[in-house]
């Protein structure tokens, strides 16, 4: 049976993109070491405003995840999408699977593409990703947008997201379905009002985005980390937190203790009626919030 989202959604947001202005690329990090961009066809329109860098989570490609930012930002700003490693097109051959390494390596890409300065916007596991960048090249990521996210994962706050989901399931398992009933789990663990689809469509998705299991599994186990090791950098950046006030992962207490700790240079905006996927449930709410924000730098 054909995949729809090989022939139908994939071609069909590659379309898209190209009417909006953005293309893809494939970025050499090192040998062996491969990013694939969608980064603006032409660079001079926006020179005065900053880069836009929106970073997916843990459970699409960077297109499939930001579709709505991209038709919202795309002509206003120089907007530049990954995938991460492991997802979509990009891929390595080293061993690293931490998100300080992810974070290494869009650095580098977004150098090499020209990017002197972005505005990192990461849901979720990119959040963390754009934390990390943050904290290793502040040159380069001029603030730093958490959209249900924060700046580490640690065990306890796993453990009671598990928790809250109410599931068995460990945190990997969660997020490496293997069946359509494992799927809708996670989806509906993510989404406040998960809309209907049917299971034909979750087969086609598991297909697709659920590949490179092994090395995914050892990037989730290196997203979740010992309390002790859960320290808030000292950002030179500011930090905007935009978060949905039903999320299952990040709930908004944990969010509100990581603002206090970050201080005056932090703001925590939440988004009613959605989950962990607030941009994609929510995408006006969310796209007016953001853009008060890239407007205010």
């Amino acid at each position: 049976m054909v995949n729809l989202f090989v022939s139908f959604v994939n071609p069909l947001l590659s379309i898209l993109l190209k009417f909006y202005g953005l293309r893809a690329q494939k970025v050499e990090i090192e040998p062996g070491t491969i990013i694939l961009f969608w980064v603006p066809i032409i660079k001079t329109n926006h020179k005065k405003k900053p880069a836009l860098v929106l970073l997916h989570g843990f459970a699409g490609t960077g297109v499939l995840t930001w579709i709505f930012q991209v038709l919202a930002f795309a002509r206003k700003y120089p907007v530049y999408i990954p995938d991460l490693l492991f997802f979509g097109g990009s891929t390595t051959d080293r061993t690293e699977r931490t998100p300080e390494f992810q974070g290494e390596c869009l650095a580098k890409g977004l150098k090499l593409l020209g990017v002197e300065s972005c505005v990192v916007v990461g849901c979720s596991y990119g959040g963390i990703v754009g934390s990390k960048m943050a904290e290793l090249d502040p040159e380069l990521v001029k603030c730093l947008v958490l959209s249900n996210s924060d700046v580490g994962f640690p065990e306890s706050a796993c453990k009671r997201a598990l928790e809250t989901v109410g599931t068995k399931l460990s945190f990997v398992e969660l997020f490496l379905p293997q069946t359509v009933e494992g799927l809708k789990i996670l989806l509906s663990s993510a989404i406040h009002k998960t809309p209907w689809f049917p299971n034909w469509a979750y087969k086609h998705y598991l297909e697709v985005m659920f590949d490179h299991r092994k090395e995914k599994g050892e990037l989730l186990k290196a997203f979740v980390i010992k309390d002790v090791e859960y320290v808030i950098p000292n950002y030179s950046q500011k930090i905007y937190i935009l978060a949905g006030e039903k999320d299952n992962y990040f709930n908004l207490e944990s969010l509100q203790r990581t603002k206090s700790q970050l201080g005056e240079k932090a703001s925590l905006q939440s988004i009613k009626n959605a989950g962990h996927l607030a941009h994609l449930e929510r995408p006006f709410a969310y796209n007016r919030r953001l853009n008060k924000i890239l407007a205010s730098l």
